[in-house]
């Protein structure tokens, strides 16, 4: 199979779809593997080394127009629509329950698109964990940072001092983003609660963090009550396909200190709070109500080094199915490849993704 790296576009994204030594793995199988020239500087990774790994350094016309399987880390932007061509494979976080025109685009060009964040093996999401598990840990240092009064923060120091209570966090969600915020809330001493909908993972946190961390159900009581004294809020709720579902208001955030954070880690697929949309590294943050918004929607990539090789450890098995078997008895035969796949042949072929968007569901037989 012919398979093609471009490079990252969007906005201060740095990451890369395959590290050289993936490069190697895949080609022990026989694949021949384009890279866009450049495409792996902004993790460190020189054409040499690609070339040293026997990949083809191309350009990005070349590589669209040839690749069967484009392998990427963020979703194809509209600049790069011309250049998909029609019947191709993309493997990538398509994140497209809040992206009507790419979807669109993947349904008119009969795209079969295979998205990161909804393949799922034994109930989990191997391949959103190793940069959840990023973002989370992220967002406690990103929301201490602007904390900081001269970024127009509470002024509030996380850890506390000596006779001063150190800051409180809100956690949305108890998954893998929201588990690995604890890690670091804990680790800096901040008070932290967290709320969420399933009871069973609320107890893992009681036992892991030894009733260190307070948990709380989610109700929308809760969460109204929780906020008012809150400094910093974690956004950590996922729908696999479907768009987040909204849990903090615009008129919540009249009830909140004056220079709380909030840390919308779910912003890519809409976010939970209704005022959060869409920022990128170069200017992540805007105030409503006097509330600090974190929102990028690419959080990992400021750290693209450790990111593109906790990704490619993640997502190498799986696209060595898919190019071994090829992409059509990789998705009949493999159920977790299958469960990756969200458009196929001009059809959404993923229930949640069909029912965020209004659209019909079409099974892929």
């Amino acid at each position: 199979m012919i398979i093609g790296v471009p490079g990252e576009i969007k906005k201060e994204e740095y990451r890369v779809g395959i590290t050289p030594p993936g490069v190697e793995e895949l080609k022990k199988d026989g694949h021949t593997i384009l890279v866009e020239a450049g495409a792996g500087e902004g993790s460190d990774f020189s054409d040499d080394e690609y070339l040293e790994a026997d990949a083809d350094i191309v350009d990005r016309e070349t590589l669209f127009k040839k690749a069967d399987l484009i392998v990427k880390v963020k979703e194809p932007l509209h600049s790069e629509y011309g250049l998909i061509r029609e019947g191709q494979a993309i493997f990538t976080y398509l994140h497209l329950a809040p992206n009507r025109q790419l979807t669109e685009l993947l349904l008119n060009k009969k795209i079969t698109g295979l998205a990161y964040e909804t393949l799922q093996k034994d109930g989990s999401l191997p391949l959103l964990l190793p940069m959840s598990e990023i973002a989370g840990r992220m967002a406690p240092i990103m929301a201490a940072y602007y904390l900081q009064k001269i970024h127009r923060g509470e002024g509030v120091l996380v850890t506390g001092a000596t006779g001063v209570k150190p800051a409180k966090a809100l956690i949305l969600g108890a998954g893998v983003v929201g588990t690995n915020a604890v890690h670091v809330c804990i680790g800096l001493g901040i008070d932290t609660v967290v709320i969420n909908k399933g009871l069973e993972r609320l107890q893992r946190l009681d036992e892991i963090f030894m009733g260190r961390v307070k948990t709380l159900p989610s109700t929308g009581h809760n969460i109204k009550e929780e906020i008012k004294d809150t400094d910093i809020i974690i956004g950590a709720v996922l729908v696999p396909g479907g768009r987040t579902p909204i849990l903090i208001t615009r008129d919540m955030l009249k009830t909140m200190r004056k220079g709380a954070v909030i840390i919308d880690v779910s912003v890519d697929q809409g976010g939970c709070v209704e005022t959060s949309r869409p920022t990128t590294h170069d200017n992540p943050v805007y105030e409503v109500e006097g509330i600090i918004h974190y929102t990028v929607a690419n959080m990992p990539g400021a750290y693209p080094r450790t990111s593109t090789f906790a990704l490619t450890n993640a997502t190498l098995p799986y696209i060595k199915t898919i190019a071994n078997k090829g992409i059509e008895k990789a998705i009949r035969e493999d159920s977790v490849i299958r469960s990756s796949l969200n458009t196929y042949k001009g059809g959404i072929v993923h229930k949640a993704l069909a029912n965020s968007t209004g659209s019909a569901y079409r099974d892929i037989d």
